[in-house]
């Protein structure tokens, strides 16, 4: 049996960075919806977020050629693969409402990353949306539930339950 690749510096570095961009982002949008309304707090986080990519596209082609932006060649997209822009802007919507809410800024990345953590579980163990099928691994049941365990206490610690 062949083992796993093993993750490289870079790219742990970058998982790291997007959880500090995600918790930057939270921030955000639960400032915006404060201000105004969850459902307008995604509506413009979407929206500046369409231009940033379309600009950092447009700078790719310019800088390599529209080649360069597919760098695996051109395929056919799944037609669930779109469902990631419907499930962002719930999660916009949804996170914005609870970070201001009893469970804070932390509660709520510590829920979410619980979920997370489940849901991809549970997509690993039965190959859902094209993903490989395999078993957790005790170690991987292990982290779960130092996760859950980790939310829990930061949302009974605080009194949000």
């Amino acid at each position: 049996m062949n083992a796993a690749p093993r993750p490289r510096l870079t790219e742990i570095a970058a998982a790291l960075a997007t959880g500090g961009l995600l918790t930057f982002m939270l921030l955000c949008n639960s400032a915006m919806a404060a201000a105004t309304t969850p459902l307008f707090s995604s509506l413009a986080a979407h929206g500046v977020g369409t231009v940033v990519a379309a600009a950092a596209l447009a700078a790719i082609w310019l800088m390599r050629g529209a080649r360069a932006a597919r760098p695996n060649g051109p395929r056919r997209t799944p037609l669930w693969a779109y469902l990631g822009g419907v499930s962002g802007a719930l999660t916009v919507m949804v996170t914005s409402y609870t970070a201001n809410s009893a469970l804070a800024l932390t509660g709520t990345l510590a829920l979410g990353l619980a979920g997370q953590v489940v849901l991809a579980l549970i997509f690993d163990m039965t190959g859902a949306m094209g993903v490989k099928r395999r078993l957790p691994t005790l170690t991987e049941l292990g982290a779960l539930g130092a996760i859950l365990a980790g939310t829990a206490l930061i949302i009974l610690a605080r009194g949000g339950a």
